[in-house]
């Protein structure tokens, strides 16, 4: 989890990010893209929602940050045949701390992409990401092309 610090204007995500977000007079603030990937980066579990069946499913997947795509496995079932109808997509990823009553969210829009290149599956491999769902395979590797990316904070002030 992501470290954060509040007062009543600005928002700090972490020490080591030494990113600061002015907050708004409503307690929200939107945060740079540098510092969206940064979070992305720093966490492992985020949920992908994607059309199905004519409904919409919000499924949990752990993921890896590869470049600025995001990168999963799965077994042959929905978000494979979304990838592989390259659907657009959305993915999420959210901290918060209830101490501060402070968190911030990253959204990304994009495509799904199964992934075929050997370059890219050898690469994508060489992280050690395993689904923690293991009951079954899931040797397939899906990539989330962004087409947008939006951060958002909001602070109790």
């Amino acid at each position: 989890m992501t470290s954060t610090s509040v007062d009543a204007r600005e928002f700090t995500i972490s020490a080591s990010d030494k990113t600061t977000v002015t907050i708004d007079h409503a307690g929200g603030g939107v945060l740079p893209a540098a510092t969206c990937l940064w979070l992305l980066a720093g966490e492992q579990v985020g949920r992908v929602a994607f059309r199905a069946d004519g409904e919409i499913l919000v499924l949990p997947v752990n993921y890896v940050l590869d470049g600025d795509a995001i990168a999963f496995r799965t077994a042959t079932g929905s978000k494979l045949a979304a990838a592989l109808e390259e659907d657009a997509v959305g993915f999420e990823v959210d901290g918060h701390d209830p101490v501060a009553r402070a968190g911030w969210s990253v959204l990304i829009n994009g495509r799904a992409a199964a992934v075929n290149d050997p370059q890219t599956l050898s690469r994508l491999e060489k992280t050690g990401l395993a689904p923690w769902a293991d009951r079954i395979a899931h040797p397939h590797w899906v990539r989330i092309l962004p087409e947008s990316m939006t951060g958002r904070v909001v602070a109790h002030s």
